[in-house]
Order: C-alpha cells, then structure tokens, then sequence
C-alpha cells in the first residue's frame, strides 16, 4: 500500500509537460522554431470563434467568442519543442500540445481534445 501511495504522489508531481497527449500517426510533431514561426505574435482563431494570442514577449490572451460572453484570459506562456504551457493570472496553468494535420495547426490537450484551428491571422 504504501508503495501505491508514493507512486500516486511522485505522479502528481510530475511537471504539466510529462502529461500524455493522443497525437495521431498522420500528426507532424513540430520542433520550438516551427512552432514559434506558427504562432508569436499571430490571432489563433478556433472554430468556436475564440482567439489564443501567443505572444513573442511571453505574454498570453484567450478571448472568448460573443457567443460565448467575449470574456478574456491573461496570463505567460513557454514553448518547449511542440508543447506551449500558460500559466494564467490566476495562477491556473495547463500545458497543450500542438500538431499539424494535414495543412492544418491542431491543439491536443492533455485531456485527449483536439482543437483545430479555422484561421491563423497576422494582425
């Protein structure tokens, strides 16, 4: 018993970038550089409408659709090969991994979601 509790704890301490993500065969895995190329400094729109915002000084927004309230999240952001972990202002942090589909950029949570994204625009 006592060795199913450690293993319990040393999993929960386990840093968010170790979780495990369900990227697809057909996925390209890509590397920091391809990645930031992709995304600094770019409106990711998804397909609820909702807008991520990568930024090249760390900074990171999600904007929530009209639909959805319009609300907005702030927070920093690291990009380490294909995974980007927020920490958000309120202290929240969840690291997702990101692929490419096909011409498309896909986020992969590590929950199993995956969320495509409808339109990268250079403001």
């Amino acid at each position: 018993m006592k060795h199913v509790i450690l293993t319990f704890v040393a999993v929960l301490a386990l840093p968010a970038t170790a979780q495990e993500y369900d990227p697809r065969p057909t996925d390209s895995l890509p590397d920091t550089a391809a990645l930031s190329a992709l995304i600094l400094d770019r409106d990711l729109i998804y397909f609820d409408d909702g807008t991520s915002r990568y930024s090249a000084d760390g900074s990171y927004t999600w904007t929530y659709s009209q639909a959805n309230g319009g609300g907005i999240w702030e927070g920093s952001h690291t990009i380490t090969d294909n995974i980007v972990c927020i920490t958000f202002a309120t202290g929240m942090e969840r690291c997702d991994m990101f692929v490419t589909s096909g011409d498309r950029l896909t986020l992969l949570t590590a929950d199993g979601d995956r969320y495509p994204i409808r339109e990268i625009r250079v403001p």
